[in-house]
């Protein structure tokens, strides 16, 4: 087996360290906040096993990049909004500090919720089951 020069968990404890982390019980009172854009990065099959949150944009975490950049073929408006701020993410916060290190990279300001949706859920935040709302 090769040896990596970083493991997977130094990777997300490296990208945690340089981005904005919101916890769940803050996250959950910004919920319903009209200048409050949430994004959800986990896969669509992720999002119709486990729910979602209310309202929550969905854009799989392949695509981000892409999304977000004005001068991408593949830009959506969504994420033109620069009077919005942003939450992203997955089901634990892994994939979303790696997510924000990189938009930071591209200078996208945004947030992540620290602990993911699993969090959310556990912590009573509201969850819907509907159908995937992607970004436009």
């Amino acid at each position: 087996m090769r040896k990596l020069k970083m493991n997977s968990a130094e990777l997300v404890a490296q990208a945690r360290h340089g981005v904005e982390e919101i916890g769940t019980p803050e996250a959950i009172e910004m919920f319903g906040d009209p200048d409050l854009v949430i994004v959800d990065i986990r896969d669509v099959r992720e999002r119709q096993r486990k729910g979602c949150i209310p309202g929550s944009v969905h854009c799989p975490r392949g695509m981000i990049e892409f999304w977000v950049d004005p001068e991408s073929p593949y830009f959506k408006k969504v994420f033109g909004q620069t009077d919005k701020k942003f939450l992203f993410h997955c089901a634990s916060g892994w994939r979303s500090a790696l997510t924000l290190q990189s938009l930071q990279k591209m200078g996208f300001e945004a947030s992540h919720l620290k602990d993911g949706f699993s969090s959310w859920e556990a912590a009573g935040g509201p969850v819907e089951f509907s159908e995937v709302n992607s970004a436009k």
